[in-house]
């Protein structure tokens, strides 16, 4: 988690939603894909945090399933971001702060109990106020910004 807030950290300075994300293979430890929201410089929805260390992970590993594979992302998953998880058979999502907006894991819907063909494991609020912390600096400065 710590790497995935280093990485939100980069998406702050570069005026992105300060999202990061990483994928651990749980046999080595070792990153084999990382990434933060790319959004606005991108201009692209698509561009979350976690839909790159997902696709540099199996771009990495070599295949689209990446088992054996954790991914820890400082904010909790929205519904696209859900189901790329399901669909890469991540085996555990670990977060840190909740989304009471958009979060599919746990928060607005409970995405990975609904009847899919895989169910991550989940663990919520892991360095949570640190993450949260960064959210909310992030989206004070903007409101500040536009006054």
């Amino acid at each position: 988690m710590k790497r995935a807030l280093e990485l939100a950290e980069t998406a702050y300075a570069a005026g992105e939603v300060p999202v990061g994300a990483v994928v651990v293979k749980n046999s080595t430890g070792e990153i084999v894909g990382e990434g933060y929201n790319l959004r606005e410089g991108a201009k692209n929805a698509l561009a979350h945090a976690e839909i790159i260390a997902i696709n540099n992970a199996c771009r990495k590993l070599g295949g689209w399933r990446l088992p054996d594979c954790s991914i820890y992302v400082t904010l909790e998953p929205c519904p696209m971001c859900c189901g790329a998880i399901i669909n890469s058979r991540i085996d555990n999502v670990i977060f840190g702060a909740s989304d009471y907006k958009s979060g599919s894991a746990v928060s607005v819907q409970k995405m990975f109990e609904l009847p899919y063909n895989w169910k991550p494991n989940v663990i919520a609020g892991v360095m949570a106020e640190e993450c949260a912390e960064l959210l909310s600096r992030f989206f004070r400065e903007l409101r500040e910004k536009r006054r």
